[in-house]
């Protein structure tokens, strides 16, 4: 580490410690040609992967427009905010834990709609017909089936067979 005084590169560590949040490190330092004393701090630094959109363009990841695309599709539905939370937290460290420098945006919303699809049926049909285009309700009509599916696989076999004799 070099010394802010003189720029000399020989420095002694003299004291170390956590922050209290826990998530950087204080040393205290002395320079061994002025002698002189300085504090620098060690953290982590993330980097999130660089989105390609469809057309080609890159762009940085913004946690704020990951959360905005959660809450629009979740508007009016009975989602707690620490749920909602829970999923941003989930994709942020799918996307990090990836090692890619860049990532499509298709894996970020095929991301977006399997949380929904465990946070809220309605909002994942809400977000996967602007995200797929549905053109018609047909498209519709195969995005519900597939999530009756899920649930029926999930359901005791006496609740799945009460579900179809409706």
């Amino acid at each position: 580490m070099r010394c802010p005084y003189c720029q000399h590169e020989d420095t002694q560590v003299m004291d170390t410690r956590a922050s209290d949040e826990g998530d950087s490190i204080r040393r205290r330092r002395r320079c061994n040609h002025c002698d002189k004393r300085f504090t620098t701090y060690e953290r982590i630094e993330l980097t999130m992967p660089v989105i390609v959109k469809k057309n080609g363009s890159r762009s940085e990841f913004e946690h704020a427009k990951l959360k905005g695309s959660l809450m629009l599709a979740l508007r009016k539905r009975p989602v707690s905010a620490d749920a909602v939370d829970a999923a941003i937290h989930r994709i942020e460290e799918k996307l990090l834990s990836s090692g890619e420098r860049e990532i499509n945006s298709g894996q970020i919303g095929e991301l977006v709609m399997r949380e929904l699809k465990r946070l809220d049926k309605i909002a994942y049909i809400r977000f996967a017909s602007v995200y797929r285009s549905f053109e018609d309700v047909a498209e519709f009509r195969d995005a519900i089936d597939a999530i009756d599916e899920i649930d029926t696989e999930r359901q005791p076999i006496s609740a799945a067979h009460d579900k179809r004799a409706r």
